[in-house]
């Protein structure tokens, strides 16, 4: 579905430009990454079932890439995973195919995966895929290890909600948008 930019040709493509052009920081990309691998292994930490699966995988490299940036994982003996050295050839490599970073959020707002490009290992790919389908981080429960069980459902089911509302807006917008289909 093809829509218009409201901004005039050349402001969007000098945006477009610099926007290609900026990247963050060195050290601010490897501590996202370091924060993100200590927030996956949290989650897998909970899941003895995907601790297992990712185990049987130890030492297999995964490298996943949007435009500029990616992420090197390998899986642990413990079923976990750690940041790796980049490797010419990962066992693993997962493209995020869509180009925009606006793309890419009105797609989780409407609870929809990013199209992804697939290449490498078959059987390291099923883990990854099941790893996706069936472990998920239960915010609530380690909210309520802080807060408590009753204000912690109090604010999950605020965040329910509010989840709700954006995709219902998200659904609003795309339905008002030139040359969407009715």
């Amino acid at each position: 579905m093809a829509t218009s930019s409201p901004l005039p040709p050349p402001l969007k493509d000098a945006l477009v430009k610099l926007a290609e052009r900026v990247r963050p920081p060195d050290w601010l990309v490897g501590e996202a990454q370091h924060r993100l691998v200590l927030f996956l292994n949290h989650v897998l930490a909970q899941e003895p079932e995907a601790q297992a699966r990712l185990a049987a995988q130890r030492g297999r490299t995964l490298r996943a890439q949007w435009r500029g940036f990616s992420l090197q994982l390998a899986a642990t003996p413990a079923g976990l995973l750690e940041l790796a050295p980049d490797v010419a050839k990962p066992d693993l490599l997962l493209t995020m195919q869509d180009e925009s970073p606006g793309a890419a959020v009105r797609n989780m707002l409407r609870g929809e995966r990013p199209p992804v490009r697939i290449e490498g290992d078959v059987q390291f790919a099923a883990v990854v895929s099941w790893l996706v389908e069936n472990v998920r981080w239960d915010a609530e429960e380690d909210l309520a290890r802080l807060i408590g069980d009753a204000p912690a459902h109090t604010l999950a089911g605020f965040a329910r909600a509010a989840r709700g509302a954006l995709q219902k807006f998200a659904a609003g917008v795309k339905a008002r948008m030139p040359g969407a289909a009715s």
